[in-house]
């Protein structure tokens, strides 16, 4: 069993070891806004949605004998808790909050960002978790001192989980969600003593890092009504890594949601980028450390949505399809959705959205088509990053997420690649990962070999584009991004 533990609901699966899904269930919980700027989840409630999830699916799939659990979850969320009560002191702190930026602003300008990201592989950014942890344990005396004398426990929310599953008797986490926290050293694969000084977070409030697939302590009776060992856990961008088979360097998937989020394998030394990405934990074959290359682009089905939502030009997303295909080239039309900034490799906070090339023939198929077409570009440019800091050329990309549905998108993006690009029939690639990696350390698997074929069957898309097509089409998309970058404001 899966339990994936998202940023607005908890999904809970109930997989095979012949590839089928034997049972599902999901709910949503609440979304706390105390502040602009400000996200927050209640801990308490997040742990009762994922039992019931869970529960759910067991009883669902009551014929067959589950013999493992593993948990994927949101990154860089985080809890603190009473460690003999187990009740969390304060809501969880959501990777989307920014109330750490002046924090991170101030470190910054008091010169610790190399020395940051030369550890961690990470920049100084509200998204990660050190700052969190930071504000929790400063925005009351009281809960410093308690952290100290070991009273407290923190950790991401795969940590919360485990230490609700096993009743406190598992304090743990793993290296995927260890590296996104501003305190894990990637060489030394511990946490950092500098680090947590810097931060201010004591050494008895974190959990400890154990493998991504083994052992984190048996599940009671009290909480699922079965005892269930805890044999898999990792981030939900790197459990999708490894559920889409990508366990070697070159290999790398892209999943596609509100935004998009691309990580590229890159072996078993972590590579520096030099090109706007973040060096990150991954895991190998066998579910043991290794490392890859991530980027993020904030904006990918979120465009599609603002076309239905705010220009109300459709109503429903699959419409994109045919609208694209109605067209035969995108007549100069391109949309650059930097409705929050632009993110890697670019980095550029400050930029807006931008549409160039309009007519008075432009019409709803060019935005449709457009928007579609930015993920792609945005996709390429962030692979070629990662080919150049990796010094590895990418044989084919893996993709899942909504926008994989979509055909035209599809072909589209392989031409605009020169890559094939492979969807799997098994799109939920996040929960599968979990699943993997805890059925090989439970013996469901007897090899990674066994689990990737359970798996591999999909569509693959081999490019049809001629050269000289794509460099006309890479031309636009970089003078539209040129455009983006020359309207911002006057620093």
């Amino acid at each position: 069993m899966a339990l994936d533990q998202g940023t607005t609901g908890s999904t809970a699966l109930v997989i095979s070891a012949d590839g089928r899904v034997l049972a599902r269930a999901y709910e949503e919980f609440t979304q706390y806004f105390p502040r602009p700027g400000w996200v927050e989840h209640d801990a308490e409630e997040i742990w009762s949605v994922t039992v019931q999830v869970a529960r759910q699916a067991l009883e669902d799939a009551s014929d067959a004998s589950v013999e493992a659990l593993g948990i994927t979850n949101q990154r860089e969320t985080v809890v603190l808790w009473d460690r003999e009560t187990l009740t969390p002191v304060h809501k969880a702190i959501v990777w989307q909050d920014r109330r750490t930026a002046s924090m991170c602003a101030e470190l910054k300008a008091n010169g610790h960002e190399e020395r940051v990201r030369a550890k961690t592989g990470l920049v100084l950014d509200p998204y990660f978790s050190g700052t969190k942890l930071r504000w929790l344990l400063d925005s009351d005396p009281g809960l410093r001192k308690r952290a100290e004398d070991g009273g407290l426990a923190a950790g991401t929310i795969d940590s919360w989980l485990i230490a609700r599953l096993t009743g406190g008797a598992v304090h743990a986490t793993d290296p995927t969600n260890a590296s996104r926290t501003l305190l894990f050293d990637l060489e030394r694969r511990d946490w950092d003593p500098d680090l947590m000084d810097l931060f201010g977070v004591p050494r008895a409030l974190l959990p400890e890092v154990r493998s991504s697939s083994g052992d984190f302590g048996i599940s009671t009776e009290d909480a699922l009504g079965v005892a269930l060992p805890v044999r898999g856990v990792a981030g939900d961008q790197q459990a999708a890594l490894f559920g889409q088979g990508c366990h070697g360097p070159g290999e790398g998937k892209c999943t596609y949601g509100t935004g998009a989020f691309l990580l590229f394998h890159t072996g078993d030394a972590p590579r520096r980028s030099e090109h706007g990405l973040l060096t990150t934990v991954a895991c190998d074959a066998k579910g043991q450390l290794a490392y890859a290359l991530e980027g993020s682009i904030f904006i990918a089905g979120a465009a599609v949505q603002w076309l239905r939502d705010g220009l109300g030009i459709l109503d429903d997303a699959r419409e994109t399809e045919a609208l694209a295909r109605s067209l035969g080239s995108n007549d100069g039309v391109y949309l650059v959705p930097a409705f929050v900034g632009l993110g890697a490799p670019h980095w550029e906070p400050e930029a807006r959205g931008t549409l160039t090339g309009l007519t008075r023939g432009t019409g709803r198929a060019h935005l449709a088509r457009a928007a579609l077409e930015a993920m792609a570009y945005g996709t390429r440019d962030v692979l070629s990053a990662m080919e150049l800091d990796a010094g590895i050329r990418a044989r084919e990309l893996r993709v899942d997420g909504g926008a994989t549905r979509n055909e035209w998108f599809l072909e589209f993006m392989a031409g605009v690649l020169d890559l094939p690009v492979h969807r799997p029939d098994m799109i939920e690639t996040t929960a599968l990962g979990a699943a993997g990696l805890a059925g090989l350390a439970a013996g469901v698997w007897d090899r990674p070999e066994t689990f990737n074929e359970a798996f591999s069957a999909g569509r693959s898309v081999a490019p049809d584009m001629t050269s000289g097509e794509r460099a006309t089409l890479l031309d636009g998309w970089a003078r539209a991004v040129a455009a983006t970058l020359a309207a911002l404001p006057r620093r």
